[in-house]
This record gives C-alpha cells, structure tokens and sequence, in this order.
C-alpha cells in the first residue's frame, strides 16, 4: 500500500474540482496555477495511483490521450463522454457485461476485464450544431 502524500492529495483535490474529464498536462497546470511547486511527473504516478486504486476514472480520448477524473463511484460502469464539451455521463451496460463474459468464456479466457467508452455528441452539443 502506498503512503498517501501531500502531491497525491493535492492531485485528488484539483482532480476533485474538475468538472469532466482532464489530461495530466491539464492538471499540472491548474496547480501550478494555484501556486503549487508540483511536478508533472508527479501528477502522472499520482494520477495513475488514483486511476489504479479506483478514486479516479481514467479513459484515453480518441487522440489517445489519457485523461482521468475523479470517480464517483467504485463500482464498475461505463462512459458516454460528449467529443465536443466533454460531457461525460456514466452508465451501467448489463448487455455488454454479460457479452464480454461469453466472449471471453468462449474464448477460453477467464478473468477477463473490460472498459467501454462511447464517444459522441451530447444533446446540447448537437442541438447547437443544427443550429450553424
């Protein structure tokens, strides 16, 4: 287990007050924007400790960027992420976990694990393009 230190709770933090998801270079910048002397480094361990422990959602955009945010739940689930404004909301798939399990099984492979993301536009986002 890993000590929790004062540059992983100021990640936890700043990712805590970020609405959607972020990239680590993002990150790093709204705390160096606070005044933080912490490194960008150390924002990507911190945040892949966060991601791996299950206090963070981490996703990689369709650039294949890895972006996280705070998670708000510890159960499994999945995201609908707006390309646009980033909207992301999370959704259970019982359909897709049920189709993975099969999969894999059929497949002969056992502790399999999977992550869902569906890229799109929100509707907000679509009702604005309509309107150009």
């Amino acid at each position: 287990m890993k000590r929790n230190t004062w540059q992983r709770e100021a990640v936890r933090e700043a990712l805590g007050h970020t609405e959607g998801f972020v990239s680590a270079q993002g990150l790093h910048a709204t705390l160096h924007a606070t005044g933080s002397p912490i490194g960008l480094a150390t924002v990507y361990r911190a945040l892949a400790t966060l991601a791996a422990t299950g206090d963070a959602d981490s996703l990689q955009s369709p650039e294949g960027e890895s972006l996280y945010r705070a998670c708000s739940t510890n159960d499994h689930h999945h995201h609908l992420i707006c390309r646009k404004c980033g909207l992301t909301v999370e959704i259970e798939a019982d359909s897709v976990e049920t189709w993975a399990k099969n999969v894999a099984a059929q497949n002969g492979f056992t502790q399999a694990a999977h992550v869902v993301d569906v890229f799109g536009l929100c509707a907000g986002c679509t009702q604005a393009a309509a309107h150009v």
